[in-house]
C-alpha cells in the first residue's frame, strides 16, 4: 500500500482517498482544559486548600508520570488511576488506602468527564477540511484504552462509524503498541485501506514527538498542533525537520496545509 500523494485532484487514480489522523486529547477534546475544571471542583469537594493552579499543575505532572508508566506495562490502567489519586490526596495532607483512591478517582472522573468539551476549532476545520479534499475521510489514533476513548467521543459527538464522521478508532489498548511506534499508524491506514485505496494519510496530535514525529517516521505526514507556541528542545527539533513534520498553532490552518501538502509529492 502506498501513501505518497498524486499531483493533483483530492481523489487517487482508481478512486483512492485522502486520510486525515487525528490525536484525541488536547488535540480535538479540550483535555487539559477539563481536567483543570474538574480537579477544581473535586478539590472543593474534599475541601482541599492550597493554590489551586499549583494543585492543577501538580495533577498535570501525576497524570503524565503514571500514564506514562501504563504505557510502559508498569501499571495497570486502573492502578495508574488510583496512583495518581493517592499522591495527589497525600500532597494535601489526605493519606488514603488503595481502595480509597479508587472511589476518590471515580468521584474526581465525574467532574472531569462533565467538563468534556471540543476545541473550537474541531468542527470548522473538518468542514473545511471535506471541502478542501472531497472525499477524504477521518480516523483517530490514541493512546488509551478504546472503551474510554470511544465514551469520549459519543458524548463529544464523534461517533465512530455511520453515520458518524469517524471512520476509524485505533487505540493503543487495543493493539498492543503505542505511539510513536511506527506499527500503530500503520495498522490504522491499513484499516482504513481495508475499505478502499489510500493514496495520502497525514496524522495531526498536540505531541511532538509521540504524534507529529512518529507519524512521519512511519510514511504520513506528520502534523503538529502546537497550540500553545512551545518551543521544542533542541534534539526534537532536529528529528522534526529531519522528518519533514509540519506545525501549526490552530486546526485553522490544517485544510490549507493539507490541500498543499496532499499535491506535493
Amino acid at each position: 500500500m502506498s501513501t505518497t500523494p498524486p499531483s493533483s485532484s483530492a481523489r487517487g487514480p482508481g478512486g483512492g482517498r485522502p486520510v486525515v489522523l487525528f490525536d484525541l486529547d488536547d488535540t480535538l477534546m479540550a483535555h487539559r482544559e477539563a481536567v483543570a475544571a474538574g480537579i477544581a471542583l473535586h478539590m472543593r469537594e474534599r475541601a482541599y486548600s492550597g493554590d489551586l493552579a499549583a494543585a492543577q499543575a501538580l495533577w498535570h505532572e501525576l497524570e503524565e508520570r503514571h500514564y506514562h508508566s501504563y504505557l510502559a506495562g508498569e501499571l495497570s490502567f486502573e492502578g495508574q488511576r488510583r496512583a495518581r489519586a493517592t499522591d495527589f490526596a497525600l500532597a494535601h495532607g489526605d493519606a488514603i488506602d488503595d481502595e480509597t483512591a479508587g472511589v476518590w478517582f471515580a468521584r474526581y472522573f465525574e467532574r472531569y468527564r462533565e467538563s468534556w468539551a471540543l476545541h473550537d476549532d474541531v468542527g470548522p476545520a473538518l468542514d473545511a477540511l471535506e471541502a478542501a479534499l472531497p472525499g477524504v475521510r477521518f480516523g483517530i489514533i490514541t493512546n488509551g484504552e478504546i472503551e474510554f476513548q470511544l465514551a469520549k467521543l459519543v458524548r463529544l459527538g464523534l461517533e465512530v462509524g455511520h453515520p458518524g464522521r469517524i471512520e476509524h478508532l485505533v487505540a493503543s489498548g487495543a493493539e498492543g503498541v503505542t505511539k510513536p511506534d511506527p506499527r500503530i499508524f500503520e495498522v490504522a491506514v491499513a484499516r482504513f485501506a481495508a475499505d478502499a485505496e489510500v493514496w495520502a494519510a497525514a496524522y495531526v496530535g498536540d505531541r511532538l514527538r509521540t504524534d507529529a514525529i512518529g507519524a512521519a517516521r512511519a510514511g504520513l505526514i506528520g502534523v503538529w498542533l502546537n497550540r500553545s507556541g512551545a518551543r521544542p528542545s533542541e534534539p526534537d527539533a532536529t528529528d522534526a525537520a529531519a522528518a519533514g513534520v509540519h506545525e501549526i498553532r490552530t486546526l485553522a490552518e490544517l485544510p490549507g496545509l493539507l490541500a498543499t501538502a496532499f499535491e506535493t509529492p
